[in-house]
């Protein structure tokens, strides 16, 4: 059986650390056999340090290339929705990072193009394919936890010299890049959408950009979701979920290898390491989100039914509604309408 031929769009950290966690999943299952980025050097460079055959000046002439199943887009995230739709418009698959697009709208439109023309699209949301998820999502199914009544989470860390997390003109900020973390976890948590959305704390810097949000999300079951956020310090990067009959924390939430189960004890699950090495903590957990896109595709799948369209556009519909009461407004909300 031939492998999953992959293209991948930008040649920054992101992209870097999604090849290397390839580089650790079998050849005969996974090739990245293209990079595309503006700029020559640095995608010459990238190719050629991660031995890739072929790199290109632009998406749009990765987008011709007849030898590519499936696209991996790591740019910035106000380009999503274009550069997705260029790959869908080629015939090929997509595996495009979080969040998906900038608003409700744009994801709906961008969902609903790849069901018509019948392909694999998947938003990468790569902490729910991490082994701790799914022994927490096992514990939850067999009512270990019983009730899940409350998630604490915070994330943070400085992102000054990142502008894909920093600037809110390229879908940067603790609304879009950091509170994404927080609003899927207590979705795929708690199961269902919240009825009630409560900003209790945010700080804007110099920019106008929001820098740090404080966030509880309430759920028509009673449950609720506390998040902190924080695109200057760093935080604990730990979440806390607690049911009626106990709690599991997971550390570093977002790609978590370690996890205090309810009963105390802490379950550790290695990675790997890459032929290249991540930038990024524990990077080489991407290989999971991909081993999926693979499977789902040789099941001719149009979703995962752990990232499905309807979670994505549920996150969405939440950052809609949290950038509605801090004011934030983008140019997409008067051209894309959920």
């Amino acid at each position: 059986m031939s492998p999953l031929r992959w293209g991948v769009v930008t040649a920054g950290t992101v992209v870097h650390d999604f090849v290397c966690a390839i580089s650790t999943l079998p050849e005969c299952d996974h090739k990245v056999v293209a990079v595309a980025a503006s700029g020559r050097d640095s995608v010459q460079k990238f190719a050629e340090l991660h031995g890739i055959p072929s790199f290109y000046v632009g998406f749009e002439a990765l987008a011709k290339n007849p030898h590519i199943d499936i696209v991996y887009i790591g740019a910035v995230n106000s380009v999503h929705y274009e550069v997705a739709m260029k790959m869908l418009e080629a015939g090929k698959h997509v595996l495009c990072e979080k969040p998906l697009c900038v608003n409700e709208g744009q994801s709906k439109a961008l969902l609903n193009y790849a069901r018509e023309r019948k392909l694999f699209c998947m938003e990468a949301i790569w902490s729910r394919f991490f082994p701790s998820y799914n022994h927490v999502r096992e514990r939850i199914r067999k009512g270990d936890l019983g009730n899940v009544k409350e998630i604490i989470a915070e994330l943070g860390s400085p992102a000054s010299k990142m502008e894909r997390n920093r600037i809110r003109q390229l879908g940067g900020g603790s609304v879009f890049e950091k509170g994404f973390n927080n609003i899927q976890l207590a979705l795929w948590a708690f199961q269902e959408a919240p009825d009630k959305i409560v900003v209790n704390k945010c700080i804007q810097n110099a920019d106008n950009d929001y820098t740090e949000t404080n966030v509880d999300l309430h759920f028509p079951s009673g449950g609720v979701a506390k998040f902190k956020t924080s695109a200057v310090k760093e935080l604990s990067n730990v979440a806390v979920i607690t049911g009626s009959k106990g709690s599991i924390k997971l550390h570093e939430f977002c790609c978590p290898i370690e996890l205090t189960d309810i009963d105390g004890t802490v379950r550790f699950y290695p990675l790997p390491s890459s032929n290249v090495e991540c930038i990024m903590k524990n990077s080489v957990g991407l290989r999971f989100e991909a081993e999926e896109c693979r499977k789902r595709i040789l099941a001719g799948d149009s979703e995962s039914q752990v990232v499905t369209h309807a979670n994505s556009l549920a996150i969405a519909r939440v950052q809609d509604a949290i950038r509605k009461r801090l004011g934030i407004e983008t140019a997409e909300d008067y051209t894309f309408k959920s």
